[in-house]
């Protein structure tokens, strides 16, 4: 959640500052609200810290008009945790010598026992920071090994941590540490630059490590040696990104979610390239190659995630019960964490997470794997930490996604997870003949989902402002149609900060019908396939109570159009596209409203894209 850069090195180009803000820059999306930097060279340790945004920090930064010479650099953004958005409260922290500035990603578990140690040591605090602490306790182990004094105290410490350490009294030299908060190395001839994300490295270099947990990297100009806590070196693997620059800016769109929306037709198309046999209607997916033998010998289905993932799982349960009728289900990753769930050796779990850092689904990951489960990953991060701990899966190949509310990451999610659906289903009970029409409904979800995009966008923009006073909305689905509407009302909520929540549609008479009043919107999921005549039902029922109803519906439907106040067509195809298409549909909507608004949409208040601490 929160953002860490580190630099060591020379770039004639670029000065270490602006090679650290333009990092910062490219880790906005995680949100945040303060923001910091530290520079050194043997001389002094140069601090600047804001609340807010990361310009605010720049333009501190050069209001300043520091001049001097630093070739190391560590900065932040910071999503609180302990303590409120203050200055005092920003990153980085120092040690009570003024030596050693840290920046700190994750939860130290035990901070108050170990601030008492050191406040009766006599350090004083003036955060209200666990990381802080931790600055502190490096300092209070340090005698002039940097190394060896951040051994000590990891060795102290109770939690989880990304962290980059700069001391200067050793200013050639950047020590990192990974336990349960992603960190990553970017490595080039004459400089390291340290991240918790690739987007701050992919300008600078493509050659990345990742850091495994309970890993030490002691980091020189372009050089990296890596150490468990005991000091024995250990190997991690040169990854190549697959990512670029362009990829991560706006390209003239007004903002990164609405760039994404656009991108999903070819996101999708570069997720299934290659991915499908038409001739034999089946899938190829080369991540679990050499797996026949025990996906084939699996007894039940347990898909992990949370938030936008989980929903994705939720439409794979409809998808994967129906084509191969293995039983599915679907759980919270924290949930699933916690419980002691019933999972075994004849049990597939399938993780899913965009960034492949999610916090309880790593650890959801690794429960799963204990009980001896077969475990794959969905991620959209080469060489994330999810990945790399189940050991196999399927990547999504979406390219980055910068927006904090998910869109692209989800079709492509959902894409994926049909084609193991087919997979799966080929390997039981679907003949040739419905494999092949699974196949070829997969292969058009690009088109359909680009001609909804050019003939609905403008239509939306012209229905939304009769929705933005709304206080409440409800998104009603059946089917594959139910995780869809929960799907849709988290963006309305997440961007707009209206008030809405998903719900099958058989529920309303079990509750939720007696909130209606009159005007109350509702965004019914009336596309023509099953379950159609039932929500018709379920929409009347709203209607003489005075609902507001905007109906999305397939292409040419006037049955469902006659019954609505509004309407946003979706192009007639099989129900397995229809879900992409509605999603799509209803990410526009969203983005709409919340355009109307004035809300901060790429970057929601309260909301981080990557959940790395619990």
């Amino acid at each position: 959640m929160c953002g860490i850069v580190g630099y060591i090195g020379s770039l004639d180009s670029q000065s270490p500052a602006e090679i650290l803000i333009q990092g910062l820059k490219r880790l906005e999306y995680r949100g945040y609200d303060s923001a910091g930097i530290a520079l050194l060279n043997k001389d002094e340790i140069y601090t600047c810290r804001e609340i807010g945004k990361v310009k605010g920090l720049e333009d501190k930064w050069l209001a300043a008009e520091n001049t001097v010479n630093y070739q190391v650099g560590i900065a932040h953004t910071r999503w609180a945790t302990h303590g409120k958005p203050t200055e005092e409260n920003a990153h980085p922290h120092r040690d009570s010598s003024g030596k050693i500035a840290i920046v700190h990603n994750g939860i130290i578990e035990n901070y108050q026992s170990l601030k008492k140690h050191l406040v009766n040591a006599g350090h004083e605090f003036y955060s209200e920071t666990d990381s802080e602490v931790l600055a502190k306790l490096i300092g209070y182990h340090y005698k002039g090994d940097l190394l060896q004094a951040v051994t000590d105290a990891l060795n102290q410490v109770h939690g989880t941590y990304g962290l980059v350490v700069a001391c200067k009294d050793e200013p050639n030299k950047l020590i990192a540490a990974r336990k349960g908060s992603p960190i990553v190395i970017g490595m080039s001839d004459k400089s390291s630059i340290i991240a918790s994300d690739v987007s701050a490295i992919v300008s600078h270099t493509k050659h990345v490590i990742y850091l495994d947990d309970d890993d030490l990297a002691v980091i020189t100009p372009g050089n990296v040696d890596i150490l468990d806590l005991n000091h024995r070196q250990v190997s991690r693997e040169v990854q190549e990104l697959d990512w670029d620059t362009d990829s991560t800016q706006k390209d003239g769109y007004e903002h990164f979610m609405l760039k994404e929306i656009f991108e999903q037709p070819e996101a999708i198309n570069n997720s299934i390239r290659g991915r499908y046999n038409l001739s034999i209607g089946n899938a190829i997916l080369s991540g679990l190659s050499g797996v026949d033998k025990e996906l084939a010998s699996i007894s039940q289905i347990i898909i992990l995630g949370c938030g936008t993932s989980m929903h994705a799982g939720m439409v794979a349960e409809y998808a994967i019960e129906e084509l191969a009728g293995i039983p599915v289900k679907v759980m919270q990753a924290a949930d699933f964490r916690y419980r002691n769930p019933i999972v075994g050796p004849n049990d597939l779990v399938i993780a899913i997470s965009q960034s492949g850092e999610t916090a309880d689904t790593l650890a959801a990951v690794k429960e799963a794997k204990q009980k001896g489960a077969f475990v794959i990953g969905l991620c959209n991060v080469v060489g994330s930490s999810i990945a790399r701990e189940a050991g196999r899966g399927v990547y999504l190949h979406a390219g980055p996604e910068i927006s904090v509310a998910s869109t692209k990451a989800f079709t492509c999610q959902v894409s994926v997870l049909l084609l193991l659906a087919l997979k799966l289903g080929r390997s039981r009970r679907l003949s040739l003949a419905q494999g092949v029409e699974v196949a070829q409904a997969i292969k058009s979800i690009p088109a359909i989902n680009q001609l909804l995009l050019d003939k609905q966008f403008n239509h939306i923009a012209t229905i939304a402002p009769a929705y933005t006073q709304a206080h409440s909305m409800f998104f009603l689905g059946r089917g594959y149609l139910y995780p869809v509407a929960l799907e849709g009302a988290l963006k309305l909520k997440e961007i707009s900060y209206i008030h809405a929540e998903g719900y099958h549609a058989a529920e309303l008479k079990h509750g939720p019908i007696a909130l209606l009043e009159e005007g109350t919107p509702i965004v019914a999921l009336l596309n023509d396939i099953e379950g159609k005549d039932k929500m018709l039902g379920n929409v009347e029922e709203c209607k003489a109570r005075g609902a507001r109803i905007l109906g999305i519906i397939t292409e040419g439907d006037t049955q469902a159009a006659e019954i609505c106040d509004d309407v946003i067509e979706i192009p007639s195809s099989h129900k397995l596209s229809t879900v992409l298409s509605t999603t799509i549909a209803l990410q526009l909507f969203s983005y709409q409203v919340a355009k109307l608004k004035g809300c901060e949409i790429d970057q929601p208040r309260n909301l981080a894209k990557s959940v790395t601490v619990e």
